[in-house]
């Protein structure tokens, strides 16, 4: 079974769906705690996504160089999700489409 489903509010039309779900499955682990491409640069980031596909951690789009989409844009890995602590969602780069973690989905539907 999938960890992650289409987020409700993910600012799609409802009935959307992620056909990348399932190649998250086992999610990969992080290569690293930082971005570093970033660091190779002398860069500080904004926030860190991690690449579901292979474990790679980049910095995000509002970071100077958006690491994470560009390793998407280079690799056709279609899920990310965030890095940072207390986060708990998903991007499907492919469908355009939030995701969040199955069991979030469980509990605000009952």
């Amino acid at each position: 079974m999938a960890r992650w489903t289409p987020r409700p509010d993910g600012g799609r039309p409802e009935g959307r769906e992620c056909v990348h779900i399932e190649t998250a499955e086992p999610e990969a682990t992080p290569q690293s705690v930082v971005c570093r491409q970033c660091v190779v640069l002398g860069h500080d980031w904004v926030a860190l996504r991690v690449c579901l596909t292979c474990g790679y951690v980049g910095c995000c789009d509002s970071s100077r160089h958006g690491h994470a989409t560009a390793h998407f844009e280079s690799s056709g890995h279609p899920l990310m999700r965030s890095a940072e602590h207390g986060d708990e969602w998903a991007w499907c780069f492919v469908d355009e489409l939030y995701l969040q973690p199955c069991d979030v989905s469980r509990a605000s539907t009952g």
